[in-house]
């Protein structure tokens, strides 16, 4: 009688603190892109399409913001390696009166490890591609969002902010308590997004818009 074989699958490792935290800091990259380029805030032609998570994206060859947005993004990893971080918010703001029009806000949480006492099915690592699935029907959604967003018809800016925790070490030269560009509650709709998790941190995302009805 012949020995039966038996099938094991292999293991699937759940994502590191490190590898989670390069998963979303690239996310936050290619958010900023697809905002910046889906609201107009620079030109069309500023933009080149490159291959993510399965789809064209569109990415930045203006050299000073490709650098700024690299640099905030080399803090917030940072920020995200010691927990430290629980919000960032790319607000869109008037060139002109100074007015803020949006706020894309993408609050960030750490996930809860599972019990000791799951077993270890329930606790079995998140798949990559699963993950990179719900990346990308976030930025379809950023996308989609001109259907519903008022049209702006000026010149804009931006600014990045992010909310730490108190006890956070903030580099002085590079960040400063800042005004929180919010735009009043009675002119403000808000649309919540899609989320995405990684075994270690969750990303949940929304807009608020002005409204002036």
């Amino acid at each position: 009688m012949a020995p039966t074989k038996q099938k094991h699958a292999p293991t699937r490792q759940a994502i590191t603190l490190k590898g989670s935290t390069a998963l979303v800091t690239e996310f936050f990259k290619f958010a900023a892109n697809t905002i910046l380029f889906q609201r107009g805030v620079y030109p069309a032609d500023d933009f080149h399409m490159v291959k993510k998570y399965g789809q064209t994206v569109l990415v930045t060859q203006d050299l000073a913001l490709e650098n700024y947005l690299d640099k905030i993004l080399k803090q917030v990893n940072q920020w995200l390696l010691t927990g430290s971080i629980t919000q960032l918010v790319l607000a869109i703001i008037s060139k002109d009166s100074r007015t803020p029009l949006e706020r894309w806000v993408f609050d960030i949480n750490l996930v809860e490890p599972p019990a000791a006492t799951e077993s270890p099915q329930a606790a079995s690592a998140k798949p990559e591609s699963e993950i990179q699935a719900e990346i990308r029907n976030i930025l379809k959604q950023i996308v989609s969002t001109v259907t519903f967003l008022p049209v702006i018809d000026e010149p804009t800016v931006f600014n990045i902010l992010a909310y730490t925790k108190e006890s956070v070490d903030v580099p002085a030269n590079e960040w400063v308590d800042t005004d929180p560009l919010a735009i009043e509650a009675s002119k403000s709709q808000q649309v919540k997004l899609r989320s995405f998790s990684t075994d270690v941190h969750r990303i949940e995302a929304m807009v608020a818009y002005r409204y002036e009805g």
